[in-house]
Parts: structure tokens; C-alpha cells; sequence
């Protein structure tokens, strides 16, 4: 596959603002996060990716309120230069073409009316087919409606996506983006019949999703042994053995670019025409994701990551609710 020419940008994800369970969210951690908000704006990340099921416990929905937090101080120009995309989840009791209103407008609220994409959180092709097309059909609503800017998709395959964009076409409806799972371990969508090459050939966005592995890309080789514990450690644990290979290449990637290895793997994904979201909690994070906007990977250095990350079979685990 060629090298993008034109590559996109950095955006953050906003999973672990308000997870207690994977990653130990505490609210003593709001100020550091409202810093984060800063210095990524600052920094020229102006894209931001949440959801209404992001938060675990008491503080569901969490996410959703820090930023609308975040987003309420902001001047009328930097609103207006922000980019905030939620998912709504299709929970069993969200059904029917107005299954989302109430979902929707709570989000809207969370957020302080800063939200300009709607995205249908997955797909229910595998286990409820009837209950996504009305959904479909309520969000495409929305937007007819003004209500939200656009509309976008998460964990579709190819199949499903080529349906579900033919159905939003017949209303003049434009899928603005895709997100799925995308990284040097999870490398499924690049694949020569992977939906990477159809959201090209229908002009669709693509965003990745846990594009550092949650962490596993940036360690550095030989750490077998890490410190973590609960289900981050246990993924670590079982995945880096494996990925040594991989994480020799980007630590030597990263040496001759006086970059960090998990720049090189957010340019990997940029390489292949997909915007990373990594998770950033703190600011010293945003300068280190922001630094990979100021290089590219050489068509060498993307082919043999390439060739690393498709030869590794012990990879990430694959969404549950993907759809093929």
C-alpha cells in the first residue's frame, strides 16, 4: 500500500476521563485534565472524541462533563475551531427511530451544547439487526434537522459499512467519519479487504482507536515485566512478549527521528490515512502526540512496520461488537 501524501491529523480520545475501572479515574485528577484540554488546544489538537457510556459508576457520563467544563470557557473562536464527536450507545432500551432523543439531548447538555458530530457508538448487525436501522434513521433526523452538524460511525466492517452508507445516501446524509480499532496490534483494517481501503474509496474519514495498544506501543523493548495491575496488566503481560519485534523497530524509528516510539505508531496510522485518537490524561502527553505532527514516516520505515505488524499473530483483542 503507498504512503499517504497528504496525512491527517492528531486528535484525543476521552475514554479513561471518568473510568475509574481501567484507568483508575479519580476527581482529584479534573484539574490535570482541564490542563490537558489546554495544552492540546494550545498544541493544535482540536479534535476530541467521547461518549455517553464513557465513566464508569458514580461517574457515569463523566467524561461528557469534563469537557463540556472545559468547552464552556472557551471564546467564541476557539469553540468554533474545537471539533467534540460522542457515541451513543445502542443499550437494549434505546430502540425505535426516536431511541436516541433522550440519550442525544443529555449529551448535548453534558457537553454545554459544544457538540458538532453524533456517531452511533457499534454496530448491532451480529446480534440485533433490527434495532440499528431505525437508530440510523433517528440520528440522519437529527442532522436534517440542524440539530447536530454531522454524523459518524464506529466499529463497522466493510460490509456493514457499504449498507449503512447507501441507506444515509438515499437521504442525503454523509457518513462523516468511521472509528475503529486501529494499531500495530490490531492492524485488521489496512488489510487489503479491510474497511481502511473503503472508507477511501467512499470518501469517508477514518479514525483510529487505541492506536498505542493502551500503552503497549510505548514501552520500551526488553520490559517484559510491567508494573501494572486488573485487566491493563494482564493485556500487557500477555502481549508484549510477541510484540518485541514490533517495539524494536519503532524504538529504532524513534532514534534516528529524535521522536518517542508511540509518535512513530501514531504516524503509522497517520501514514495510512487515519486520524489517531490516543488517550491523553496528561500535558507532558499532548507535547509528546502533538511532536509526530512535525514528521513522516519514509515509505520504508511504513512497509516495514507494515510488514512486522501483519506477521504478528498475538495482537489486541478485537471488539466484541465489531461488525464484519
Amino acid at each position: 500500500m503507498a504512503l499517504q501524501t497528504t496525512q491527517p491529523g492528531i486528535g484525543v480520545g476521552t475514554w479513561a476521563w471518568g473510568n475509574r475501572l481501567l484507568w483508575g479515574y479519580e476527581p482529584s485528577q479534573d484539574p490535570q485534565l482541564e490542563a490537558t484540554f489546554r495544552q492540546a488546544l494550545d498544541r493544535g489538537l482540536h479534535f476530541f472524541d467521547t461518549a455517553d457510556s464513557y465513566g464508569t459508576g458514580r461517574f457515569d457520563g463523566r467524561s461528557e462533563d469534563l469537557l463540556g467544563r472545559c468547552c464552556g470557557v472557551l471564546s467564541p473562536l476557539e469553540r468554533q475551531r474545537l471539533t467534540v464527536a460522542t457515541k451513543l450507545a445502542p443499550f437494549p432500551w434505546r430502540w425505535g427511530r426516536g431511541g436516541f432523543r433522550r440519550a442525544f439531548a443529555a449529551s448535548r447538555r453534558r457537553l454545554q451544547g459544544k457538540l458538532d458530530r453524533v456517531q452511533l457508538h457499534w454496530s448491532t448487525a451480529r446480534y440485533a439487526p433490527w434495532q440499528e436501522a431505525p437508530l440510523l434513521d433517528g440520528l440522519a433526523d437529527l442532522v436534517i434537522a440542524g440539530e447536530v452538524a454531522g454524523l459518524g460511525l464506529s466499529n463497522m466492517g466493510p460490509r456493514r459499512l457499504r449498507q449503512v452508507q447507501a441507506r444515509l445516501a438515499e437521504r442525503g446524509i454523509p457518513i462523516l467519519s468511521l472509528q475503529v480499532q486501529l494499531s500495530l496490534l490490531a492492524p485488521e483494517p489496512i488489510a487489503p479487504d479491510g474497511v481502511a481501503a473503503v472508507c477511501r474509496e467512499l470518501g469517508i474519514a477514518l479514525i483510529a482507536y487505541s492506536p498505542l495498544a493502551l500503552g503497549v506501543l510505548g514501552q520500551p523493548p526488553g520490559e517484559l515485566a510491567h508494573t501494572l495491575s486488573g485487566p491493563r496488566g494482564a493485556l500487557q503481560r500477555r502481549l508484549l512478549p510477541a510484540a518485541q519485534p514490533l517495539l524494536q523497530a519503532l524504538q529504532e524509528i524513534a532514534g534516528s527521528r529524535g521522536a518517542t516510539p508511540a509518535a512513530v505508531a501514531l504516524n503509522w496510522c497517520r501514514a495510512h490515512g487515519a486520524m489517531p485518537i490516543p488517550g491523553l490524561r496528561r500535558p507532558e502527553q499532548v507535547d509528546a502526540a502533538a511532536a509526530a505532527l512535525s514528521w513522516t514516516l519514509s515509505e520504508a520505515e511504513r512497509q516495514g512496520l507494515d510488514d512486522l505488524a501483519l506477521a504478528n499473530r498475538v495482537r489486541m483483542p478485537a471488539n466484541p461488537f465489531q461488525s464484519a
